[in-house]
This record gives C-alpha cells, sequence and structure tokens, in this order.
C-alpha cells in the first residue's frame, strides 16, 4: 500500500510539469504554423521574390550561383537593329498586268462588311475586305466596325482611321463609297451573307458572286479571317497598300501617339517596347501553370469555367510545347541574355496584369525604366480616350510600332500585324520568345551560371529576332509574313560583299547568321494542330484564328454560303473577342 500512495503522491506532483510542457509544445507548433507559408502560396512566393539585389552590378537569385549583370555585356552586333536590313525593303506598287479600278468595276455591285473583334482583328478584316472586292469587280462599302463586342467600343470607322484618306489613296486600286445609295428613295438593306474562312478568290466566285449578280448589295458579317492567306502576287501586294499606306489613323489618335513616342525619346535615345498579354483571361485560356499554387488554379480556374468549349488541357504539356506566354521576369531575363541591360527603357502595352505589381516587380527589378501610356501621358490627354477601347489600343499600336525593338509575348493580330509592319519598314528588331526551348531554361537555372544561361538564350533566339529570311516566302499568316512585299535590293548586297572581298571576307551572313525555320508560323489550311515537338516553333494556340478551337463547329455551320444565322454560344464569341488582340 505504501508504494501504491508513493506512486500516487509522485504523478501529482509531475501533472503540473507535463502541462507546461505539452502548452510550450502546442505553442510552438502554432508559432511556427504561422511563420512558414502555407503551400497554396508558397509557389508563388518564390515565382515573384525569386530575385534580390545584390551588388549595384548584379542582381541574383537567393541562394544561388545566377548572378544576373546590371549590363547587357558586349556584342560583335548592334542590338538596336537587324544585320541585314539595308538589303531588304518594302515593295507593293501594283504590276502592269493590275487595271484600274475604273476599268474593273461593275456597276450595281456593291459590298459592304461587318468586321469583328478588337481594333487589329477588324484591321485584318478591313485588309481582306479591299481585296475581297476587287476579287468580286464590286464597289467597297466603308467597313462598318464591330461596336457591340466585348471590347464595346462604339467608334465607326471614322473615328479611328481617316476615311478620306482610305477611299482616296485606294481609288486606283478599288472603288468606294462612304454608304449605300438609297433605293427608290429608301435606304437599302443588304442582303447579309457569311463565307467560310479563308476563303480562296476562287471560292469568293463560286459563293459569294452569284448572290451578289442577284441581290446587288451584300453584306459578309463576321469578317475575320474569311479570305484565303495564299493569293496571286497582285493580290498580296493590294494586302500591303492597304495595311501600310491606305489605313492611317485619325489626326487626334495620331498627334497623342507621337507625343508618347517623343517623351519616350527625350528620356532615352533608344526604347524597347512590349507586348506582355498577361492578364487573367489570357493566362486562363491558355491552361498553363505560371507557378501560383493553388491560389492560381483556383482563380484562373474560374475563369476558364465561364467557357464552357473549351477543353481540359495538361498544364505541363502547354509549357513544354511552347504553348504559354513567358512570365514577367522570364521575359526579362530573356532581354537581359540578349545584350539589353538595366539602363534601357521599357515601354509595356498591356491590360491588367495578373497579380498586380507583385508580379511585375521582378521585371521592374531588371528593368527599372519602366513605362506605360497611362505614366507618360496625363489623365487630361488621356481623357477623350478613355472610353474607347480601340482608340486605347491604337496608341500602344504607334508607340510599338516607332520603338527600336518590339517584343511579343504571344502570337495575337497586334503582335503579327507589327511584325509584318516592321518587317515592310525597314525589318526593325522583333523579338519573339522561343518558349518551346526557354522555358525548361528559365525553369533550371539555378542550377546554372549566368553566362551559360545567357549563352544558351542567344542560341535559342536565333530565327526569332525579326531578322530577313527568318521566315521562308509564303510561310505563315501574310499579315506577320508579307514576302510577297518585300524586296531585295541585290545592287547594296553586291557592293556589300565586294568591300569585303577587299578586306579578305565574303559577308555570308544572311546565310550564316540568320536561321530560316522551315517551322514557323507553317501556314495550316486545315484544321488540325502542329504537335512536333521536335521544332523550335512557338506553339502558341493561335488566340486570333480559332479554327482549330472551333473550327468543327464552323465546318458544321459554314459548309455552304448561308444567311447569318450566329449559331457560336455566346461564350465562344465572347472568347474571341477576348482575345483578338
Amino acid at each position: 500500500m505504501a508504494l501504491v500512495r508513493r506512486r500516487r503522491l509522485l504523478l501529482r506532483s509531475l501533472l503540473p510539469v507535463i502541462s507546461v510542457v505539452s502548452g510550450a509544445i502546442l505553442f510552438l507548433f502554432a508559432l511556427l504554423s504561422f511563420l512558414v507559408p502555407t503551400p497554396m502560396d508558397s509557389d508563388q512566393f518564390h515565382r515573384t521574390h525569386s530575385l534580390s539585389i545584390g551588388t549595384k552590378d548584379e542582381i541574383r537569385i537567393r541562394d544561388s550561383m545566377f548572378h544576373i549583370p546590371s549590363g547587357g555585356g558586349k556584342f560583335d552586333r548592334d542590338i538596336w537593329s537587324s544585320r541585314n536590313s539595308r538589303f531588304f525593303y518594302g515593295c507593293s506598287n501594283a504590276s502592269s498586268k493590275f487595271a484600274n479600278a475604273e476599268a474593273v468595276t461593275r456597276a450595281n455591285r456593291f459590298l459592304a462588311i461587318a468586321t469583328s473583334g478588337g481594333l487589329n482583328q477588324q484591321r485584318t478584316g478591313i485588309v481582306d475586305a479591299v481585296v475581297a472586292a476587287r476579287i468580286l469587280n464590286a464597289t467597297l462599302v466603308v467597313p462598318k466596325l464591330d461596336q457591340k463586342s466585348f471590347w464595346k467600343d462604339a467608334s465607326d470607322f471614322a473615328g479611328i482611321f481617316d476615311v478620306y484618306w482610305f477611299i482616296s489613296s485606294l481609288s486606283k486600286d478599288v472603288k468606294i463609297i462612304k454608304q449605300l445609295p438609297r433605293r427608290g428613295g429608301k435606304s437599302w438593306i443588304p442582303h447579309t451573307m457569311r463565307v467560310p474562312r479563308k476563303c480562296s478568290g476562287t471560292c469568293y466566285k463560286n459563293r459569294v458572286l452569284p448572290v451578289l449578280l442577284k441581290r446587288h448589295a451584300i453584306q459578309l458579317t463576321k469578317f475575320d479571317y474569311r479570305l484565303a492567306n495564299k493569293l496571286d502576287t497582285d493580290m498580296q501586294k493590294l494586302r500591303c497598300r492597304v495595311n501600310y499606306h491606305a489605313l492611317r489613323f485619325t489626326d487626334p489618335i495620331l498627334q497623342l501617339g507621337k507625343m508618347l513616342v517623343n517623351r519616350m525619346r527625350l528620356r532615352s535615345k533608344h526604347y524597347i517596347a512590349l507586348h506582355l498579354r498577361f492578364e487573367p483571361d489570357m493566362l486562363a485560356f491558355s491552361g498553363c501553370d505560371y507557378g501560383g499554387g493553388e491560389k492560381e488554379r483556383t482563380e484562373l480556374g474560374a475563369i476558364r469555367r465561364r467557357w464552357k468549349t473549351l477543353q481540359k488541357t495538361n498544364p505541363d504539356r502547354q509549357r513544354r510545347q511552347g504553348r504559354c506566354p513567358l512570365t514577367p521576369e522570364e521575359v526579362g531575363l530573356m532581354l537581359r541574355a540578349l545584350g539589353y541591360g538595366s539602363d534601357v527603357h521599357i515601354y509595356v502595352a498591356s491590360g491588367e496584369v495578373y497579380g498586380g505589381e507583385e508580379t511585375l516587380a521582378p521585371l521592374k527589378a531588371l528593368f527599372p525604366y519602366f513605362y506605360s501610356k497611362d505614366s507618360i501621358a496625363t489623365k487630361e490627354e488621356l481623357e477623350p480616350f478613355l472610353s474607347f477601347s480601340s482608340r486605347m489600343a491604337a496608341l500602344d499600336f504607334i508607340v510599338c510600332d516607332e520603338s527600336d525593338v518590339f517584343v511579343t509575348n504571344n502570337n495575337g493580330n497586334m503582335a503579327k500585324i507589327l511584325a509584318g509592319r516592321r518587317r515592310y519598314f525597314g525589318h526593325k528588331p522583333t523579338i519573339r520568345p522561343n518558349a518551346k526551348k526557354l522555358y525548361p531554361l528559365s525553369s533550371n537555372r539555378s542550377n546554372m551560371t549566368w553566362e551559360s544561361f545567357a549563352s544558351k538564350v542567344r542560341t535559342y533566339q536565333k530565327g526569332f529576332m525579326g531578322e530577313p529570311n527568318e521566315v521562308r516566302p509564303g510561310r505563315g499568316e501574310f499579315h506577320e509574313n508579307p514576302s510577297a512585299c518585300i524586296c531585295g535590293d541585290s545592287e547594296a548586297k553586291t557592293k556589300d560583299n565586294a568591300r569585303h572581298r577587299k578586306h579578305g571576307k565574303v559577308n555570308d551572313a544572311t546565310e550564316k547568321d540568320v536561321m530560316i525555320s522551315d517551322d514557323q508560323n507553317d501556314d495550316n489550311d486545315d484544321d488540325s494542330e502542329v504537335n512536333d515537338e521536335n521544332t523550335d516553333e512557338p506553339e502558341w494556340t493561335d488566340l486570333d484564328d480559332d479554327e482549330n478551337r472551333f473550327g468543327s463547329l464552323e465546318k458544321g455551320l459554314y459548309n455552304g454560303t448561308g444567311l447569318d444565322n450566329d449559331m457560336v454560344t455566346p461564350d465562344e464569341t465572347e472568347l474571341e473577342e477576348i482575345l483578338s488582340d
């Protein structure tokens, strides 16, 4: 009994000690759970805070041998110009066989079109409408812009483009009028119809011309990518005359656009324009994983569910195939590796960036001279444009077009049109990330030195820098690669080669230093997707011409030319509109 009593007394004396120790352990666990980031947020933390400032001459990744220099380094090339641009120039004059509009335009044939999408998608429709009118020997009515789409811009044609210049500059090619003539004293309502995507010249003559001869006035609706990519040379040159010469913005847009360009030039002799396209809708559509953990998957998944027709994707596979826009940090690292130092000024054309300032922080750490139209224009200057999304987009278009280097982070209409325009007007550098190669490289950068990383970036980006001959003639969308309108200056090339021979070497840069990609933008006239993982071609889903994604619907609806019965579901229409530019 005495032994049992002693044990009970000992146990009672230990109870307070056990309670104190248990409480301390519980408190310690609570403290640790508060300090350590949750699994949901840890990926986001590492993604947005991987860069830290080291010395004034470098930026480094925490706990890594990856030290990013603040300078761009020294190269044997000019990073602000294309190496062989002097050997090429834009040429879009009509041939002697291309008859004057007065000789080919038939009476009682009037073609009207209704565009769709944002500013740049509508621009492609306007360009193709002029060519379609020429194919049909019809008088073109000034195109009607899309005022009901997601973009909600009430501007008509004359609110964005100089309508008088448009009509007069094309007078020898196509007869253009502002509106249909009255018929019997009443307004003439044209017959509406729609043609298939990428309809050839023969397609227009077989499907549209018979209706036009009967009705005399027709309106082609949802006119985006409704003309074949490949046409005869004179028709392609007409496309160029429309796109690069006849479509001029109105004076108010041009004046403010040029003012923004001048303000960038006052800050620096050279500047880069970056079309970032890192908006929530864009990322949700891509189906990619950007390192934001469960929080990101939940937020983007909720947006993605708005579009019921989107198929479930494999985020890792999307990334491996180069179908995902680079993150702002990855774009910054690519530019630094290509030779652009922290003193370079960057103009960013972008909507709402997913993650806001936290997402942009690594890019701004690399390039602190960071601007947008909102930061270099006053509220009063922007006020007349704020209610018109297409006019605001036109301002970005001008600043990007005038930039020394243009960087596109997607394959949208603005990127394509600007790439083609910059080729036509002197081959100004246009950088497109080789996302298929850059993604795995960026993911493993903490295990390599900066020098090794930068060397690989420069290797992978050959053929993606906007140099002449990067894309073989006839490849890709014509608006992006207007090869029929690019002529070679053989005389200048001969003189240059003679000069190099005099010094004991031949200038074979056009063959040796420019990679000609057989796979870039291969025109895919059927509706299959290219999934060759062995090519270096950036395989972003074509966000503008949604044939790949919605092609089966259009095949079922538009095998024949019919009335404008839009049976595409509202969520699909909204998706096209959001992603069109």
